[in-house]
């Protein structure tokens, strides 16, 4: 059985280019109203953003009204700004307590003080006292020399003080007397740190012993000048 095709090309084109343009439009479709739903989720937000701007700028006036009925408010304000100031300001001040400990790690057994003065903003400290002998004068000067201090969570040592001079020293029927002037390492006394000093082990002084004994020989001479 033999079949003809009736349809000319023309037909066949036509019936093509229907079919494309039926495709064409129904993806516009959805193109068009894709984008119509975007554009009403983007307004929606925008509204919604828009409301809770205004509603936050509400709750600012009210509480700001609040504040501004409240007794005293700027002296409040003012004491509050002090306490939190209060840790930095303790932090920033040198922790003299640690004074009366390297003293005792320092001074040997056989020597005393009898006038000390501190300087914690040029770094200095100037001390005087006695000893038995000119050899205990200077042990003192060499454990000054040597020292060191660790800080706690780091490694490592730090020489604790320099420049040691021996600026004076005499002789006399009951002992020797001293003047020692140098400089320490201003972390010593940093309240922000946990600083522990190092001695020569060979030499004893007062940490090193059981029992203390007497630092000083006279009533401390209050000289330190932080």
């Amino acid at each position: 059985m033999t079949q003809f095709n009736l349809l000319p090309d023309i037909k066949l084109e036509y019936l093509k280019a229907q079919r494309n343009r039926k495709l064409v439009f129904s993806i516009s479709f959805i193109v068009a109203i894709s984008a119509m739903i975007l554009v009403g989720l983007l307004f929606s937000y925008t509204l919604v953003q828009k409301a809770q701007i205004n509603k936050l700028a509400s709750d600012i006036k009210v509480q700001g009204a609040t504040l501004g009925k409240q007794a005293n408010l700027n002296a409040i304000l003012t004491i509050q700004n002090q306490i939190q100031t209060l840790t930095t300001l303790h932090e920033q001040e040198p922790n003299v307590t640690n004074l009366a400990t390297y003293l005792n790690q320092l001074i040997p057994v056989t020597a005393n003080l009898s006038s000390l003065s501190v300087d914690f903003n040029a770094h200095t400290i100037d001390m005087s006292g006695n000893a038995d002998n000119l050899v205990t004068i200077n042990q003192l000067v060499d454990i000054i020399k040597f020292a060191n201090y660790t800080i706690k969570g780091q490694s490592g040592t730090t020489p604790a003080f320099s420049s040691v001079v021996l600026s004076s020293f005499g002789v006399s029927n009951q002992g020797a007397s001293y003047t020692i002037d140098f400089n320490f390492d201003p972390t010593l006394f940093d309240n922000t740190q946990q600083v522990t000093l190092n001695i020569p082990t060979k030499v004893t002084t007062r940490s090193q012993i059981d029992q203390p004994i007497q630092l000083f020989n006279q009533p401390k001479t209050s000289g330190a000048k932080g």
